[in-house]
């Protein structure tokens, strides 16, 4: 058990926050149109809420069995950003930027600054930008991914990659937008505290210049997928998302880790990322019956539980039928499309987000789902997103505009830099 694991006692005041919803507030907006805020530090919630939160807690980053960030209890914020490598960058600036990554993620992780604040000359530019300072750790986690760029002919790496890294293909109900897709590289900063995620993915933004630059981001709120030992959290459309999510150990060695000897060395212990924007029709989705919004899911609203069952994990009975010898959960419900029942057993790791970005061009909501999954091959996802992007009845609600592929590489060893293997 890691010190993260351990149970905390006696917590300050200002450490705790409470309550999923209570953490969201219509604020301004943060650098890159998204309105969220932190929730509200409070002593008063019953001590038994699953819910409260220490932002104390740090995770450790250097010699880990996994890379952080995908196991670790999901944190209530994310910011998602993508890079693409400059015209002209050498296989050395890619090396310096991942080392530079490294040692700065492992400083975020304790709650630390990467740097001075204050100026030490007149003149002088802050190596930190200072927003975080006085905050804690909150559970942050900062995980980085690699495209399927970064193995062409530019940095010498071609005979480094996986053979499963490549770009995804076309799949059903994609609306993909250039500007919201691929990437060579990925961070995902996941934290309890918005201001302490924003701030450590602005600050190894500020690494990159030179070598690369941003391609496109997502600020998430309000998890929207479960993770072992929390309450299922609901996504925008008010459904409860991630109650069959993986939870085991046997689970994630079977689905999520990359530990096969025929897959590049220095991917093994490491996973695949698959990431999508997800826009959600939210003003139409209201405007359907709470019936027909059950029927589309194959489940309750309120409770989430199945529509042959009446908890939440009871397993759905996909071949139950009612007086008219129609099944009670619909084949194209979007839970019967996504059962491993249904799919060969194949699972998936969901790591999902809420996001808004104020409002559309049609003067409507602009919100929906940013959707980060793990996995030990990306022909999972392909084979689940086929069914549904071809049958799933929530298609008239939603649309897929973004979409990346990365490789996430083990956790680095002390002394060393993640993706270090590759230069070698």
């Amino acid at each position: 058990m890691t010190d993260a694991d351990q149970p905390r006692h006696h917590v300050g005041r200002r450490r705790l926050v409470q309550g999923a919803a209570g953490g969201l507030a219509a604020g301004a907006a943060i650098g890159l149109g998204a309105g969220w805020g932190a929730g509200s530090a409070s002593a008063a919630g019953a001590p038994d809420d699953h819910d409260t939160v220490d932002l104390s807690t740090q995770h450790p980053f250097y010699d880990e069995a996994r890379p952080a960030g995908i196991k670790t209890p999901q944190q209530r914020y994310a910011v998602y950003m993508t890079f693409d490598l400059a015209q002209g960058a050498l296989r050395s600036d890619l090396q310096v930027l991942l080392a530079r990554w490294t040692a700065a993620i492992a400083q975020l992780m304790k709650g630390a600054p990467i740097g001075q604040v204050d100026s030490v000359r007149p003149g002088a530019i802050g190596q930190d930008t200072g927003e975080a300072a006085g905050l804690d750790a909150a559970s942050l986690t900062v995980t980085v991914g690699l495209g399927p760029g970064l193995f062409d002919e530019r940095f010498g790496l071609s005979s480094k990659k996986p053979a499963l890294l490549a770009d995804l293909p076309a799949l059903p109900s994609d609306n993909l937008v250039a500007a919201s897709s691929g990437g060579d590289l990925s961070l995902q900063a996941c934290a309890d505290d918005p201001q302490v995620a924003y701030h450590a993915v602005r600050n190894l933004a500020r690494m990159v210049r030179g070598t690369a630059m941003t391609r496109w981001a997502v600020l998430g709120f309000g998890r929207a997928s479960a993770g072992k030992g929390q309450e299922t959290p609901r996504n925008l459309l008010g459904f409860k998302d991630g109650t069959r999510n993986l939870r085991s150990d046997a689970d994630y060695d079977e689905f999520v880790w990359v530990d096969d000897a025929s897959e590049q060395a220095w991917l093994r212990g490491g996973t695949y990322q698959v990431v999508r924007k997800i826009s959600m029709n939210i003003e139409v989705w209201d405007a359907d019956p709470i019936n027909d919004q059950q029927s589309i899911f194959g489940r309750t609203k309120n409770v989430g539980a199945p529509l042959t069952g009446h908890g939440e994990f009871d397993t759905p009975n996909f071949h139950s039928r009612n007086a008219t010898g129609k099944t009670v959960i619909p084949a194209d419900s979007h839970v019967a499309l996504a059962a491993h029942e249904n799919n060969g057993g194949v699972k998936i790791m969901r790591r999902g987000y809420n996001y808004t970005e104020g409002i559309n061009g049609f003067g409507q909501l602009d919100a929906g789902l940013l959707f980060i999954a793990y996995m030990s091959t990306p022909q999972h996802f392909v084979t689940l997103q086929s069914k549904l992007g071809a049958s799933d009845r929530l298609n008239e609600y939603i649309s897929h505009v973004g979409s990346g592929l990365f490789a996430v590489p083990p956790a680095p060893k002390s002394g060393h830099y993640i993706g270090e293997q590759l230069f070698a």
